[in-house]
């Protein structure tokens, strides 16, 4: 029987050489003249790339036609031990994520230093604070923010290892725990005890972290909730399971905070 391959597969493959040469989605789609969204739907599979695009694409990404329809594509290039030989700052972007503790607890301490004043920054708001910092830094930088996995649940996004490292930075008296209330609602708050250090931060870090701030800081816990379930990557994810920040791609307005190209004809 022939091997006949899926359109998934095409699209796993096309994403798997871009990863291979260090190129991000954006980067590949821009010289493909196509929109990034676009290219996000073909590496998915959810739609077929025709034999010109195709064509373009092996000359971009240096393979042929007959590789890339092989069922022995694996062999063809040993591709998954070479990444992290080719280009760490690539394989980083590329791997799944890892969590900068020091950068965390930076950012942490910022927010706090920024909102710890506000009655209505508990814990719910920080968590979405946090989880707005770090999927819309990677939603315009394709590169992770503080590396925090965040799973779904019943309240919204919540960073993994949160107790942890706030348990320790209250050891370390980095943080104050306050216990108060809100609105008749009992509220747990955290106010800063040292300042962040800010040379931790690149300018473009401290800039989408500062544009969450100024846009949400300010939002109820409820209304932050609210907002955080009809953003993509929280509604296509399962209870209980880890968020995949690679879901942000597929953010509308007014969650996306990327301005995509428009696809040429």
């Amino acid at each position: 029987m022939s091997y006949i391959i899926s359109r998934q597969e095409i699209g796993k493959r096309i994403s798997l050489l871009r990863k291979f040469k260090g190129l991000s989605q954006d980067d590949l789609a821009k010289r493909l003249n196509i929109s990034r969204p676009s290219l996000t739907q073909a590496e998915l599979g959810n739609r077929n790339i025709d034999i010109l695009e195709l064509q373009q694409m092996s000359l971009i990404l240096e393979f042929s036609l007959v590789d890339i329809m092989s069922e022995n594509f694996k062999s063809v290039k040993p591709m998954e031990n070479e990444i992290g030989v080719r280009s760490e700052k690539s394989a980083d972007r590329i791997s799944v994520p890892q969590l900068n503790v020091k950068k965390f607890k930076n950012i942490l301490l910022y927010i706090l230093e920024c909102c710890a004043g506000k009655p209505n920054v508990g814990e719910t708001v920080l968590y979405k604070l946090l989880y707005f910092a770090d999927f819309n830094y990677y939603e315009v930088y394709e590169e992770h923010l503080t590396g925090a996995q965040y799973r779904k649940l019943p309240y919204g996004p919540v960073p993994q290892k949160m107790d942890i490292i706030i348990n320790k930075m209250l050891a370390d008296s980095e943080i104050q725990r306050v216990k108060t209330e809100y609105f008749g609602f009992p509220q747990i708050r955290y106010l800063p005890l040292i300042k962040s250090d800010l040379t931790q931060f690149k300018a473009s870090e401290k800039e989408i972290i500062d544009r969450v701030i100024d846009q949400m800081s300010d939002w109820s816990a409820s209304a932050i909730s609210s907002y955080s379930h009809k953003d993509m990557p929280w509604m296509a994810s399962k209870e209980g399971d880890e968020i995949n920040y690679e879901l942000v791609f597929y953010r509308d307005a007014p969650f996306s905070v990327r301005n995509y190209e428009v696809e040429s004809e």
